[in-house]
């Protein structure tokens, strides 16, 4: 006599099968593509000349730049960049993006740096000029202080307007000081 609730008869494909792959997991995957394929889409095109992408992955990247957003196409481009991806290791993918979005916050974070460091270099004259080549011995002390002292004159003629000087001022810093 069979039972009804015997096991034999709710047995499933996945069951046995080590290498099962449900619906619901292949497509947690395929939008796993689909998202790391609209970070590629919303970097600059400089940034994405940086990762190494095989070309048609590239240029269907720059493909989807020139649809507009918010359409069904640009929708249909980005899946098909998942498609696309499925060939792709992911996971170099991701570590090349991470480097490539780090890189650009250390670009900012230098540039803060820099803007600080003119700020404390205009308020403090010749100390803060002396302290800043103690610490960068590259500096020119005489460069320095002819930019300050221009900086200082522009932006007391015209304090709402950003100064030339203090613009040069700060990528000076930045290429000197930058290892």
């Amino acid at each position: 006599m069979n039972i009804v609730g015997d096991s034999e008869h709710f047995k499933q494909p996945f069951d046995h099968d080590d290498e099962y792959v449900s619906r619901a997991e292949a497509k947690r995957e395929i939008a796993v593509y689909q998202e790391l394929g609209k970070q590629l889409v919303s970097l600059s095109k400089s940034q994405i000349n940086k990762l190494e992408l095989d070309e048609l992955l590239y240029d269907n990247v720059l493909k989807a730049k020139t649809i507009r957003i918010n359409t069904e196409a640009y929708r249909r481009h980005l899946q098909y960049i998942g498609k696309i991806m499925r060939n792709v290791d992911i996971e170099q993918l991701q570590t090349d993006l991470k480097n490539v979005l780090n890189q650009n916050r250390n670009e900012s974070s230098k540039l803060n740096v820099a803007e600080k460091t003119k700020d404390q270099l205009l308020t403090g004259g010749d100390d803060a000029i002396q302290a800043l080549i103690e610490q960068h011995p590259k500096l020119e002390r005489q460069k320095l202080r002819q930019l300050v002292r221009q900086a200082n004159k522009e932006l007391a003629k015209k304090p709402d307007e950003p100064s030339k000087s203090a613009t040069e001022l700060v990528k000076y810093i930045r290429t000197e000081t930058a290892e």
